[in-house]
């Protein structure tokens, strides 16, 4: 374990980081060695927009360790930049699967949740990610008609 020491927290650089408080964080970047940078670094992977990250960046806009400053922004920045590939490959699997659900051609399907074959394919592959709107009637689409047939009952249509 490294060296590093808090002052005036109740927490312990043996603790996970994800329990240490702004002013330990602080005092990690700071202070710490490549043990605590790296541990830091592996919570920040581990949750890209969570609270240890978050706090990283605030500490960072008023306190600019030599080095570990530029390292820790390069992390964040890689770490989402991975979690917004795997979000964008989960929704692209998820499209396939809505699609393969329906029993539907491809253009069909398109047709039925009011996007082109070609846009459609675009957002199969992942090159593009649907809106929320969409993800939401591709999801009624892939139940067949059945949604239809629901909302016409609701309006009180046969």
């Amino acid at each position: 374990m490294s060296a590093l020491a808090f002052r005036n927290v109740e927490s312990s650089p043996r603790d996970p980081v994800d329990s240490w408080p702004v002013e330990a964080i602080q005092t990690g970047l700071e202070r710490g060695g490549l043990s605590d940078w790296r541990r830091l670094g592996a919570a920040v992977r581990a949750d890209p927009w969570g609270p240890v990250a978050r706090t990283v960046e605030e500490v960072l806009t008023h306190s600019r360790p030599f080095g570990v400053a530029e390292a820790m922004e390069r992390v964040i920045a890689r770490a989402r930049r991975a979690a917004e590939e795997d979000e964008r490959r989960a929704v692209a699997e998820e499209v396939r699967r809505v699609i393969e659900r329906s029993g539907m051609s491809r253009a069909e399907f398109a047709s039925r949740v009011g996007t082109s074959a070609s846009r459609l394919s675009t957002y199969a592959t992942g090159k593009v990610v649907p809106s929320a709107a969409l993800m939401l009637r591709m999801e009624r689409a892939s139940h067949g008609h059945a949604g239809s047939v629901a909302g016409a009952q609701h309006r009180g249509e046969d």
